[in-house]
């Protein structure tokens, strides 16, 4: 049970193994964009490749999904980032093991963004959890860990890269230890435990008032989607990267010509960035044709 490409490179570690894929189920199609196109996750078109069973229901609740789990008589039920909550009547199927693949050092970082928390929280390092899944929101018994150091550098997309491949080496781990009766799950400690919250959009939005290691991290954290964004003359700009720069000015004002700006400590160099509707650019390019005077506040300039 998987969705966005965090969970292929681990399906697709599984299916390389001994062990045998019976189904998949992933997030329903989605119209996306302005032409409304349908489109299938991730995991829906790497399934489609193997020709894998693959079920996609708006809800887990139906008694359908449950005698269809049943009958299919898996040993295993493996969940990561699926991003839907399984009801306690499928978790009390017997027979089977439920095992999720969280992307946080457990009982951190519980929720759905642990690795963009981990990132803007500056954390310096974060890893896998293999637990069983409860019917609390990822707070089962933990089988195996593994941590990942996060630079001040590393986004989002990098990351997330790097932390998918770590738990496909896991879960591998994980199997061969259930598969042998070795499994041995440590109980999580609920003193310990903090809560990744979905990102909403109100946080997307640049805040100057902040420290610009913080401004960075966020930049980070939140690349490439959906992104951190202030507003230019009418137009949104959304930053891609950024570094701290040690410089003083009041929040939101471009203190030199390489279009760097305040923050309440330090400053924030922007390196790339994206005018609303246009592509990519170095600030360099974009400043050629955006003429940005030193002492303009952005916070003024909306």
């Amino acid at each position: 049970m998987g969705t966005p490409h965090f969970a292929v490179p681990i399906l697709k570690a599984i299916n390389d193994s001994k062990h045998k894929i019976l189904g998949v189920y992933t997030q329903p199609p989605k119209k996306r964009n302005r032409g409304q196109k349908i489109s299938i996750s991730p995991i829906h078109n790497f399934s489609n490749q193997y020709n894998f069973i693959v079920k996609h229901p708006e809800t887990l609740s139906r008694k359908e999904d449950y005698d269809f789990i049943q009958n299919l008589r898996p040993d295993i039920v493996i969940v990561v980032a699926y991003g839907k909550i399984l009801p306690s009547e499928l978790l009390s199927l017997k027979n089977i093991q439920f095992i999720n693949i969280h992307a946080s050092l457990l009982p951190k970082w519980r929720g759905a963004a642990p690795i963009q928390r981990a990132i803007m929280s500056l954390d310096n390092e974060t890893g896998i959890s293999i637990m069983k899944i409860v019917p609390k929101l990822d707070a089962g018994p933990i089988l195996l860990k593994s941590k990942i150091k996060i630079s001040k550098e590393m986004n989002y997309e990098q990351l997330s890269v790097q932390m998918s491949e770590l738990g496909a080496k896991l879960i591998l781990e994980s199997l061969d230890l259930i598969e042998s009766g070795k499994a041995k799950y440590i109980s999580q400690n609920e003193k310990e435990a903090t809560y990744a919250k979905k990102i909403s959009k109100q946080e997307t939005k640049i805040n100057w008032n902040v420290e610009a290691k913080t401004l960075v991290a966020k930049i980070n954290a939140l690349y490439p989607s959906p992104g951190t964004w202030f507003e230019l003359n009418g137009s949104r700009i959304k930053v891609i990267k950024a570094i701290e720069i040690k410089a003083k000015g009041t929040p939101g004002e471009v203190i030199n010509k390489n279009l760097t700006i305040a923050c309440s400590k330090n400053a924030i160099q922007i390196l790339e960035l994206t005018k609303e509707g246009k592509k990519a650019t170095m600030a360099s390019e974009f400043l050629k044709g955006n003429k940005i005077k030193v002492g303009t506040n952005i916070n003024n300039n909306v």
